[in-house]
C-alpha cells in the first residue's frame, strides 16, 4: 500500500464524520493516522475537516515527557490544535494495561465534545491480538468479535479507520513520507499477555500462515454478525424485563433456558458501558445474588461495578464509597454541595418541608441513621430498617441519601420521611428543601 491508497481508504472509511477527536500516542500508527487526516484536510478535498489531536500521559515511563513534547512538535507541524491530559491509574481490581486503557478512555471521553467522533488507530494486527487474548480467556463470541470499525461512545462514536490494514502497510506508508515516531520501550517487555503474543507468537503463526491475521479478522467480523443478530433477536423481550431504574426481573428470567438467560444478561450489563463478564461471573450472578436466600442482601463485584439484588430485581452499580463516617455542616444561607456526585441542597419554594431549626439548634446532613423514629403519617415508632423496608428504599440508597439533623435528632431523610421532631407546625417558620439529584 502506497500513501495515496491509504489516504483514499481513510477518507472512505470517514463517511460524513467531518469534527474528529484523534488519539495520538505518538506511535507508528496514531502517527500515520493523523498525517493521513491532516492530508485530507489540507490537500486531499476534505477542507471542512474539523481536526483535533489528544495525547494520554501515563507517567508509566520515563520518556513520558518526552514523548508529549514529541506529539505536540508534529501536531504543530500540521496544524492540528493537540492537548496533553495527565491520568493516574488505579490497578485496584487490575492489571496495568487494563488500568492504563481504562484511564485512557475515560479522559478521552470526557474532552469528546457534542457532534465529534473520537478516532482511534488499532490495525489489523491489533485486532488479532484481541481476538487471541479474548480466546486465552474463554470469551464467546461478544469477546471473540473484538473491535468494531464503528461504535458508539459516550454522546457520540469511536471510529477505527485502520483495523482491515496492517502494521506492515502502516509502516511502508510512514516511511515513504519521512515520519518519525515513538518506539515505546514497553513493547519489547513480554511480560504482559499482548507483547507476548505480538512479539513470540504471531510470528510463528504469520511465518507458517501468512494470512492469518486476514483469517482472524473474518472470523471476528463473524462473531460480530452473529452477536449482531441476537441483539435484534432479544431486544424486544429484554425490554419487557428491566423496569425504569433499568433493573431486570428475577421472576421473568427463572423459567427461561440456562443460554437464553445468560444471553440476556450479558446484554443487559453491556447496556450500563460494564466490561462484559466472564461465564463463571455470569453463573455467580444467577446462584449467589439472584437466587440468594430471600433475607440475605448479596453483591456481587464486575470490575467496576457492582450487581445487587432488591425485591426480586437485580441491579448493576457502579462503585460506592462508604459516606457513613460523614458529617457536613450546613450554612442553610448557601446550596450544599453532596459527595460522590449526589448532588446538592438548597433552601427554596419545592421539596420536603421540615420546621425550621432553632437558634440553638446546629444544621448538619449526615448518611447513616439508627435506632428508632416516629414519622409524620405513621401512629407509631418504627426501627429505621423497618422504616427503609416499608418505604421500598434499596439498602445501597439507604447509604445514600442525605439525612437531616438539628444536632443529634434526626430531622429528615430527603426525598423520603420526615420525622415527628421536624413536622411543620402551624405559625413556626418552616423550611423547603429541594434536593437536586
Amino acid at each position: 500500500m502506497v500513501i495515496q491508497e491509504l489516504l483514499a481508504y481513510v477518507a472512505s472509511r470517514l463517511g460524513a464524520r467531518r469534527r474528529l477527536l484523534v488519539a495520538l500516542s505518538g506511535g507508528l500508527d496514531s502517527t500515520i493516522l493523523l498525517y493521513a487526516l491532516a492530508q485530507l484536510k489540507t490537500n486531499g478535498g476534505l477542507p471542512d475537516l474539523a481536526l483535533r489531536a489528544i495525547h494520554i500521559h501515563h507517567g508509566l515511563s520515563r520518556y513520558a515527557d518526552e514523548w508529549s513534547q514529541h506529539c505536540h512538535r508534529l501536531c504543530y507541524e500540521w496544524n492540528v490544535p493537540v492537548q496533553t491530559i495527565k491520568v493516574q491509574l488505579s490497578t485496584q481490581h487490575k492489571g496495568i494495561e487494563a488500568a492504563a486503557r481504562e484511564a485512557r478512555y475515560e479522559a478521552m471521553s470526557h474532552q469528546l465534545q457534542l457532534g465529534e467522533t473520537l478516532v482511534t488507530a488499532q490495525h489489523l494486527d491489533d485486532q488479532c491480538e484481541t481476538f487471541l487474548l479474548a480466546l486465552k480467556r474463554g470469551s464467546g463470541p461478544a469477546g471473540l468479535s473484538a473491535m468494531a470499525e464503528v461504535m458508539p461512545f459516550h454522546q457520540g462514536e469511536l471510529l477505527r479507520p485502520l483495523l482491515a490494514i496492517s502494521r506492515r502497510q502502516l509502516e511502508t506508508c510512514a516511511q515513504e513520507v519521512g515520519l518519525s515516531w515513538i518506539e515505546d520501550d514497553s513493547n519489547q517487555d513480554d511480560r504482559f499477555d499482548r507483547n507476548f503474543l505480538r512479539l513470540r507468537v504471531l510470528p510463528e503463526m504469520s511465518a507458517r500462515w501468512p494470512h492469518f491475521a486476514e483469517s482472524v479478522a473474518r472470523s471476528a467480523a463473524l462473531c460480530g454478525e452473529q452477536e449482531r443478530l441476537l441483539d435484534e433477536l432479544l431486544a424486544d423481550l429484554l425490554l419487557s424485563l428491566v423496569n425504569a431504574d433499568n433493573a431486570i426481573s428475577i421472576d421473568e428470567l427463572k423459567p427461561i433456558s440456562d443460554e437464553k438467560r445468560y444471553a440476556l444478561l450479558r446484554r443487559w450489563i453491556a447496556s450500563f458501558g460494564a466490561m462484559m463478564p466472564a461465564r463463571e461471573q455470569l453463573q455467580r450472578l444467577w446462584h449467589e445474588v439472584a437466587l440468594s436466600r430471600e433475607d440475605a442482601e448479596p453483591q456481587l463485584l464486575l470490575g467496576q461495578w457492582q450487581a445487587r439484588r432488591f425485591r426480586q430485581r437485580l441491579y448493576l452499580l457502579p462503585l460506592f464509597s462508604s459516606l457513613k463516617e460523614m458529617i457536613l455542616p450546613w450554612d442553610s444561607s448557601t446550596s450544599l454541595r453532596l459527595p460522590e456526585g449526589l448532588g446538592e441542597l438548597n433552601l427554596g419554594e419545592k421539596g420536603i418541608r421540615v420546621r425550621a431549626p432553632r437558634a440553638e439548634e446546629q444544621v448538619t446532613i449526615r448518611f447513616i441513621a439508627q435506632g428508632k423514629e416516629s414519622i409524620v403519617g405513621r401512629q407509631h415508632s418504627r426501627p429505621i430498617k423497618k422504616l427503609w423496608q416499608e418505604l421500598n428504599i434499596p439498602p445501597w440508597a439507604r447509604e445514600r441519601t442525605p439525612m437531616l439533623y438539628f444536632n443529634e435528632q434526626l430531622i429528615a431523610a430527603l426525598g423520603v420521611f420526615v420525622t415527628k421532631e421536624g413536622e411543620c407546625v402551624e405559625n413556626e417558620p418552616m423550611w423547603c428543601i429541594h434536593w437536586d439529584k
